[in-house]
C-alpha cells in the first residue's frame, strides 16, 4: 500500500530542493548566455557566499538584514572581478582553456576556504522558527519552505527583469553574436562583466539557502557537480529547461533518498543525466546546435 502523506511530504522536499538547485543553475545559464564559459566553480562559488554570511553573523555578530546585503554585493564584486582579471584575458582561447581555469578557480576557492575556516562543518545562523509547517496534513521544514519561497521569488523576479528590463536586449544580443552586437554600439565586455556579477551574487545568494537547509562545509562545493548535471539536463542556454530539470531531480532525489537511502542519491542524479544525454543531447529545452563539416 502506497502510503499517500508520506509521499506528499517527500514531494514537497523534492519541491524545496529543486529550487535550491534551481538558483545557481540560472546563475550558470547566465554566464554561458552572455560568454560561452561552462563555469565549474558555481559551486565554489555559492560556498564563498555561504561563508561570507557566516563570518558576518557567527563571526561578527551582524544582523541578517545588513549580512545578507553586503554577502550579495560581495558575491557581485568578486564575480565581476574574476571576469576582469581570469576570464577576460582568456577571450579566444580554446572552451578547454577557459573550462581548466574555472576549475582552478574553484580550487582556489575551496582551499582559501579551507585555510580560513578549517574543515570542521559549521550551521548558519538563521530566524526561521523551528515550530512544525504543515501543508494539510503533509509536514514541511520551516527552513526548506523558506528557502523555496525566496528562491522562487528571486527566479521570478530575474525572469520579469530579463523579459522587460530594456537592458536585457544588449544580454541577448551579445549572446547571439558578440561581433554584431559590438558593431551596433553594445559594449560587449560590459555584458560580460554584469553577467559574471549578476551570476555571481546570485550564486553566493543561493549559497545562505543551502547552508541555512543543511549547514555548511568545505566540501559543499560539491553541490556545483549536482547543478551542473542539471543544467545540462535543462539546456546550457536555457533558463526555462533548466527550472524543469531541477524539479525533476529535486523530486527524483528526495524520492530515492525516502525510499532507497541517501547512498543512491547522486547515482539518480547522474543516470537521469545519462539518459538526457541519450535521448536529447542538448537537454530539456537547450538549442540544438548543426555545424558545417
Amino acid at each position: 500500500m502506497i502510503d499517500w502523506l508520506f509521499l506528499a511530504e517527500v514531494t514537497l522536499a523534492g519541491l524545496g530542493t529543486g529550487a535550491l538547485l534551481a538558483l545557481p543553475g540560472v546563475a550558470f545559464v547566465l554566464i554561458y548566455k552572455a560568454t560561452k564559459v561552462v563555469n565549474l566553480a558555481i559551486g565554489e562559488t555559492l560556498m564563498l557566499g555561504a561563508y561570507a554570511y557566516f563570518a558576518l553573523t557567527s563571526g561578527l555578530g551582524w544582523p541578517l538584514w545588513l549580512a545578507v546585503p553586503l554577502v550579495l554585493a560581495a558575491g557581485g564584486g568578486f564575480g565581476a572581478l574574476v571576469e576582469r582579471i581570469m576570464i577576460r584575458p582568456m577571450l579566444g582561447s580554446s572552451a578547454i582553456s577557459v573550462f581548466m581555469v574555472t576549475i582552478g578557480l574553484g580550487a582556489m576557492i575551496v582551499g582559501a576556504v579551507e585555510l580560513a575556516w578549517g574543515l570542521e562543518p559549521h550551521r548558519l545562523v538563521t530566524h526561521t522558527s523551528e515550530a512544525p509547517l504543515f501543508i494539510g496534513e503533509a509536514y514541511v521544514p520551516r527552513k526548506t519552505a523558506a528557502a523555496f519561497g525566496v528562491a522562487t521569488l528571486v527566479i521570478v523576479v530575474l525572469l520579469l527583469v530579463l523579459r522587460l528590463w530594456p537592458g536585457s536586449l544588449a544580454l541577448r544580443a551579445t549572446a547571439t553574436d558578440p561581433g554584431a552586437a559590438y558593431s551596433c554600439g553594445v559594449s560587449v565586455p560590459r555584458v560580460y562583466s554584469f553577467s559574471w556579477a549578476i551570476a555571481s551574487m546570485i550564486a553566493a545568494g543561493a549559497g545562505i539557502l543551502v547552508g541555512a537547509v543543511a549547514g555548511i562545509s568545505p566540501g559543499m562545493g560539491v553541490f556545483g557537480l549536482t547543478v551542473l548535471a542539471v543544467v545540462i539536463m535543462g539546456g546550457l542556454d536555457s533558463v526555462l529547461g533548466v527550472l524543469l530539470a531541477a524539479l525533476l531531480v529535486g523530486f527524483a532525489e528526495s524520492v530515492v533518498v525516502a525510499y532507497l537511502g541517501g547512498e543512491y542519491k547522486l547515482i539518480t542524479t547522474f543516470a537521469l543525466l545519462l539518459l538526457m544525454l541519450l535521448v536529447r543531447p542538448h537537454g530539456l529545452l537547450g538549442t540544438a546546435e548543426i555545424d558545417r563539416l
